[in-house]
């Protein structure tokens, strides 16, 4: 079944809800959603000769404009490929070259389209006015193992990988939202504050099949006080954020002691939550959070953390069920194997493991990646956890983090668990450095609380925080303290730029050690 068969039986059930919202004024409702998807689908393909099966690239920041364009590109029978309206022009091109995408949609406010061999609308221009303006067609069948959406991944280390999510993987996505994340009904509203063409447009489509509201933030992004005035005046708000994203608005609301009943649900996801901040959250919000752990490769569906769960504080083991990511979503099968795929017994690391119908089709283009991440039916996630008698994932890290420092194994993320326990510290990233009698050395990178003092008695405190806490051997070896961590564009702290800065740090230092005396 085609996913847009979502829209169209919404604006046949309940035409006039309210579907798309800028700010908490109504811009559509279903029946125009369904209709102008149905004008731009027709539109597509007279004018830029777009074909079942097609690709077409959307690369545009969150807009009224973004979810006509998705569902058109559904609606035509093509392949969506949402591009971060965040990328550079360059990268924009590499990926629309790579998927082979027939056309490109563009926000008016993106840093420019590069020149491409295909056609370039700008969303709200004539032209495309002009593809609004064809007669409405009717939704094309597709079969569910058909192409839906290619999701790049972010490249950190080279050149990103498309992934291909079927029409099949979408449903199974949505039904593991209403049975293990979150009821919807009518009168809820889901705000895009982070980027549509990732986690958040894919949690639209439950609220689309739900035909609930669409908010799109007037500034088109994350602002924390432009969430707390919709959760005012649109209500029932749900959104899925980053970490970092959480910390910024519980932030801002217990500054401001602001109300938090407006916000109904906040998914979060996309990279560590530290214990210490969703205890945090827990306090300031109340109980409106939901933790779940995914992947491009299996979108949003590996594991979630229910709110009871978050909400259960009496339970002996709530502390240690917090810092998890929790248990396997309803639809798949997760497991923690050794690296010959072999099950670990319960509390033992491996790499966790991932079989549904969650699970992509597999890398566009690209069969020697493709037989390398799925085999003997699963998906290789790179990530390593640790799973308890319960069923209940902790993450360790990726397995490209791991830190061995004199034969021991060391996961950052339990050093930074402990380094953000101490008031001083607002964030923390552990990396290894390379050590010529070590192998590896920990260093952690710090961002110091405004006020914590000076630096070096800061550094004799965490150091003895760790030696408190965890063993001798996993103690950073240096504290590096900064202004900021690098982040990519949507809030993962980047360890490779850490890891970079020491190897540049370390070269300069050899060369100065290595350079000859200037002679007198």
């Amino acid at each position: 079944m085609n996913i847009v068969q979502l829209l169209v039986r919404s604006a046949r059930s309940h035409p006039s809800n309210p579907a798309v919202l800028l700010g908490s004024r109504t811009v559509h409702d279903y029946a125009a959603l369904a209709r102008r998807a149905a004008s731009l689908s027709a539109g597509m393909t007279a004018r830029l000769g777009v074909r079942p099966g097609d690709r077409v690239a959307l690369w545009a920041r969150n807009g009224v404009e973004y979810l006509e364009i998705l569902h058109a590109i559904w609606w035509a029978g093509a392949v969506a490929v949402p591009v971060n309206a965040k990328l550079h022009p360059q990268e924009l091109a590499w990926i629309a070259s790579n998927s082979g995408a027939c056309a490109v949609f563009v926000s008016s406010d993106v840093a420019g389209a590069p020149a491409l061999p295909v056609p370039v609308v700008v969303a709200g221009t004539p032209d495309y006015e002009r593809l609004l303006a064809a007669p409405p067609a009717a939704p094309l069948h597709r079969a569910p193992d058909d192409a839906a959406w290619l999701f790049y991944t972010s490249g950190t280390t080279g050149r990103p990988k498309g992934v291909t999510i079927t029409h099949r993987n979408l449903l199974a996505m949505t039904a593991c939202y209403f049975t293990d994340v979150d009821s919807v009904a009518a009168a809820d509203a889901t705000v895009y504050a982070a980027p549509l063409s990732h986690g958040a447009g894919l949690y639209g489509l439950p609220h689309v099949l739900r035909a609930a509201r669409h908010v799109i933030p007037e500034s088109g992004g994350f602002e924390p006080a432009e969430l707390a005035g919709l959760s005012r005046s649109v209500g029932r708000l749900m959104l899925f954020a980053a970490p970092t994203m959480v910390r910024r608005l519980v932030d801002h609301v217990e500054a401001r002691g602001i109300d938090p009943s407006g916000f109904r649900t906040i998914v979060y996801g996309g990279g560590p939550m530290y214990a210490q901040d969703i205890r945090r959250a827990l306090d300031t919000m109340g109980n409106c959070f939901v933790q779940i752990y995914g992947q491009g490769e299996s979108p949003m569906t590996i594991t979630a953390l229910s709110r009871d769960t978050l909400a259960e504080r009496d339970h002996p083991r709530w502390a240690e069920r917090i810092a998890s990511v929790g248990v396997a979503q309803s639809l798949v099968e997760v497991r923690v194997a050794d690296p010959r795929g072999d099950t670990l017994p319960a509390g033992e690391a491996g790499e966790v493991l991932v079989r549904g119908d969650t699970v992509m089709a597999g890398y566009w283009d690209n069969p020697a990646a493709t037989a390398s991440t799925l085999r003997g039916g699963w998906l290789w996630t790179g990530d390593v956890g640790a799973m308890d008698d319960d069923g209940f994932l902790t993450l360790k890290d990726r397995s490209k983090d791991l830190i061995i420092s004199g034969g021991s194994n060391v996961y950052p993320r339990e050093v930074e668990e402990v380094l953000l326990t101490h008031p001083g510290v607002s964030e923390v990233s552990v990396v290894g450095a390379p050590d010529a009698e070590w192998g590896e050395v920990i260093v952690a990178f710090v961002v110091a609380t405004p006020g914590a003092g000076a630096t070096s008695a800061l550094e004799r405190e965490l150091d003895a925080l760790c030696l408190a806490r965890i063993a001798r051997f996993k103690r950073p070896k240096a504290y590096r303290f900064v202004g900021s961590l690098p982040k990519n564009h949507y809030g993962k702290v980047l360890k490779t730029a850490l890891r970079e800065q020491l190897a540049h740090n370390a070269a300069v230092a050899a060369g100065r050690r290595t350079r000859p005396e200037t002679p007198r």
